[in-house]
């Protein structure tokens, strides 16, 4: 036992003999590290103590962008349509890491020298406007009951909600609100962005003031911003559209899209049509000036970089003189028109490479008779056409290969579908029963030829007073055909808002509809079309693509147009898959619409237009409201044997007893292009 009791004491001995040891070494190390961070941070604060405070007080650089003015649009002969008004300007831009509390200075003191509108000022803007005060925040979340239990962002949001609810009773003047609204301008530029505060309408005496104390408000100056002008009338407005101002900001739609692609809220950016279209373009390159920061994050020079570019040009197809003639031609026309009629539309298009000459169209509510114009209208309203289509419908019969260019006569009778009967206009009651191969047709205007072509191709045997047993695939074939030549599918004009069209039903119960489309009064068209449908007819079977940007185009040092960057190429969408001879089979028809022998020809008071044209004109029995009307219409170009206009008009839902009225508006669109845009003695 002893022996036992001596060994176990040994050991206690010497356990407790090492623990003390080890602890003093763990002392030493941390005594020794300690002693080695003291010595590194006065060897740094000695050494290099003064090198360090110049890093942290040293100069950063940062670049400041600023606006510049926007492209113009030009028309084919170089007349400004879309150009850009001067304003002297009050601007603003934001510095690095500014604070609320700044801004709200700054826009205090501004607010006592310019006048704003307070039209767009909500009440969000107005709350925050009112807490960038300190004290007034501290006011109001004292009012507000437990509001230390919540976050900041969440304490800040209930501030906002009670100033929201409780506007009456702070008593908000007109000189806070105003104040709020440059506030507001303020806090949503971008730093080193320059913004504009007051971009039209400056006075003298706001100028004058503003400059006597910008060394009072930090980034604040006076500059200039441009507003769109149009020095050849509004009108063109309808094709190049609308662009924001400082005011509207960025259009909410794209707010999102148009931030990400790094611009400020209140930027101007185009809203529509060209001006949206082409908004790359127009828009330009804003100017670039570095400034050099302190570590306050205070300008103290400011060095220019880059002076900015104004945008690029448009240059358009459009002849700003034809425009104008062609625009009141359209609406005298419109204003002569008397009871139902909603609207006259045209286009005039080169045939050879797409350019759209001119474009017009008014709208009319029969109700008032008011009168507005609506020159998209020739773009996005479909019409239901009338016989102008037929020309499609005999190409297709003749891709179709039921007629060919020597075998096409049939005969013109009343088409009687179980006791209905469909009939041409000069052959009401079987009186007039002629024979006519496909131009005779097209000269006549023969419904019951197109008829009978709709049934060859939908391999049906017609018996007079039978059943109409065809197969609905007659729809999709006839649309097909038509679609070739731009019927019912876009056209792809460079203009956004283009449709497609109306097609009617197509199923069983409407294989009657069948033969109204293979006339033209079924399915519905627009202008634009139309227009591009005779222009593939006439220069020889090419589909166009229309467009009514001619060029981009840079800015001389004088100011004026520059030279051409980039060329707008004609684009063919397809061919039409046609033998000349059938080609020359549709192009006879046409010219014999207006210069034919047939008594029944429909466009003989067209032959007074020289050069002569070829044309084919069109009816639709149409309703609006219940009451019976008809459309009138007409496709056409000129000269006949060297086509280098189309002219493709339409006047819907007119009188029922209105017969020329197309045909008398066409001679003032001719007239007006021979004058305006082409010599006619310069055609051979």
């Amino acid at each position: 036992m002893k022996i036992f009791k001596k060994k176990n004491d040994r050991n206690k001995n010497k356990k407790g003999s090492t623990l003390p040891f080890r602890l003093n070494i763990v002392f030493v190390i941390v005594g020794i590290l300690f002693a080695a961070l003291l010595a590194q941070l006065a060897y740094l604060q000695v050494m290099y103590g003064a090198r360090f405070k110049a890093e942290v007080n040293k100069s950063d650089t940062s670049t400041m962008t600023g606006n510049v003015q926007r492209g113009m649009i030009y028309d084919s002969t170089g007349k400004v349509l879309v150009g850009n008004s001067a304003h002297q300007a009050i601007t603003y831009t934001k510095g690095v890491n500014e604070l609320s509390s700044d801004i709200y200075k700054t826009a205090n003191t501004l607010s006592k020298y310019v006048k704003v509108s307070r039209s767009s000022l909500t009440s969000r803007q107005l709350a925050d406007y009112y807490l960038a005060d300190n004290t007034n925040l501290k006011n109001i979340m004292a009012k507000i009951p437990n509001i230390s239990k919540y976050t900041s962002t969440a304490q800040y949001d209930m501030a906002l909600d009670y100033v929201q609810k409780n506007r009456k009773q702070l008593h908000f003047t007109k000189a806070m609100k105003n104040a709020a609204v440059i506030f507001a301008k303020m806090s949503s530029s971008y730093q080193l962005s320059t913004t504009y505060i007051k971009d039209s309408g400056v006075s003298q005496r706001e100028l004058a003031e503003v400059g006597e104390h910008l060394a009072e408000m930090p980034g604040v100056n006076v500059g200039t911003s441009w507003t769109r002008s149009y020095p050849n009338g509004k009108s063109i407005q309808d094709i190049a559209g609308t662009v924001s101002n400082e005011k509207t900001g960025l259009p909410s739609d794209r707010v999102n899209e148009l931030l990400a692609e790094g611009y400020s809220r209140n930027d101007s950016v185009g809203q529509s049509y060209l001006e949206k279209q082409y908004q790359s373009v127009l828009n330009g390159t804003k100017s670039q000036t570095e400034v050099v920061l302190n570590s306050d994050n205070e300008i103290t020079k400011e060095i220019k970089k880059y002076g900015g570019q104004k945008g690029d040009n448009l240059q358009l197809t459009i002849n700003a003189k034809f425009q104008k003639d062609l625009q009141a031609a359209v609406k005298s026309a419109e204003e002569g028109a008397g009871g139902y009629s909603t609207g006259t539309y045209a286009v005039v298009m080169n045939p050879k490479n797409g350019a759209i000459i001119g474009m017009a169209g008014v709208d009319r509510d029969p109700s008032t008779s008011k009168i507005t114009n609506n020159v998209l209208g020739t773009i996005n309203n479909s019409i239901v056409m009338g016989s102008v289509v037929k020309g499609a419908m005999v190409s297709g019969a003749l891709m179709d290969g039921v007629i060919t260019p020597t075998n096409s006569t049939l005969t013109d009778m009343p088409i009687n579908i179980g006791g209905v009967k469909k009939t041409s206009w000069f052959n009401k009651n079987g009186g007039q029963n002629i024979a006519v191969d496909a131009a005779g047709a097209l000269e006549v205007s023969s419904n019951s030829y197109m008829m009978q072509l709709a049934m060859k191709e939908a391999n049906f045997n017609y018996v007079s007073g039978g059943a109409l047993n065809m197969s609905t695939n007659i729809f999709s074939k006839l649309r097909g055909y038509f679609e070739q030549f731009g019927l019912g599918v876009k056209t792809g004009i460079d203009i956004p808002g283009e449709t497609t069209g109306i097609a009617g039903p197509s199923t069983k119960s409407h294989i009657g509809n069948a033969l109204d489309l293979s006339f033209g009064n079924y399915d519905a068209y627009t202008m634009i079309q139309v227009a591009q449908y005779m222009s593939t007819m006439a220069n020889g079977g090419y589909r166009i693509q229309p467009h009514v940007v001619k060029s981009i185009r840079g800015t001389n040092s004088d100011g004026k147009l520059g030279a051409v960057k980039t060329t707008v190429m004609p684009k063919v969408l397809n061919t039409i898959p046609m033998t000349e001879a059938q080609k020359a089979l549709v192009k006879r028809g046409f010219y014999q619409v207006v210069h034919g022998n047939n008594a029944y020809k429909t466009g003989g008071k067209l032959a007074s237009i020289k050069p002569g044209i070829s044309a084919k004109t069109g009816t639709a029995q149409t309703f609006y409201n219940g009451n019976e009307t008809v459309t009138l219409s007409l496709a056409s170009y000129a000269p006949s044997d060297d086509p280098q206009v189309v002219v493709a008009l339409a006047m819907p839902n007119l009188g029922t007893d209105a017969e020329s009225n197309n045909m008398e508006l066409a001679k003032k669109i001719y007239s007006a292009y021979w004058k305006d845009v082409q010599s006619s003695s310069t055609v051979k």
